[in-house]
């Protein structure tokens, strides 16, 4: 994957910021009780594709949660549409995915403890 122009970094940025207006409002029906954050946008050179990755803080079902996201997608596209509807000529379509990262953090810094635990052998 080449890196993305400054078109998609843009776009992208527009997509992020008016998602995360529309989680902070919405998110409460689609997933309740879960503080949803957009930690990344990625978008295809011709602008048709948007994956969005998601962060679950607060709740123990992240995978449900995104696959209600996932479910209701079409209404979400049609909210972020009357949001960006004057600055894009189409709408991208909307692919969620589920970021991990702070979950591989967590299990990193465990495995790193663990380590600096464990008995040193002599040199």
């Amino acid at each position: 994957m080449g890196t993305e122009s400054k078109r998609q970094q843009r776009f992208a940025g527009v997509i992020q910021e008016d998602l995360a207006a529309l989680f902070q409002k919405d998110s409460n029906s689609w997933a309740p009780g879960a503080f949803i954050t957009v930690t990344k946008v990625r978008v295809t050179p011709d602008l048709a594709i948007a994956r969005i990755y998601l962060s679950f803080l607060n709740t123990q079902t992240a995978k449900d949660d995104l696959k209600q996201i996932q479910n209701r997608t079409s209404e979400i596209r049609y909210k972020l549409g009357t949001k960006i509807k004057n600055q894009v000529r189409v709408v991208p379509e909307l692919e969620f995915f589920l970021d991990d990262t702070n979950e591989y953090v967590e299990r990193m810094e465990k495995l790193f403890e663990k380590i600096s635990k464990e008995p040193r052998q002599p040199d």
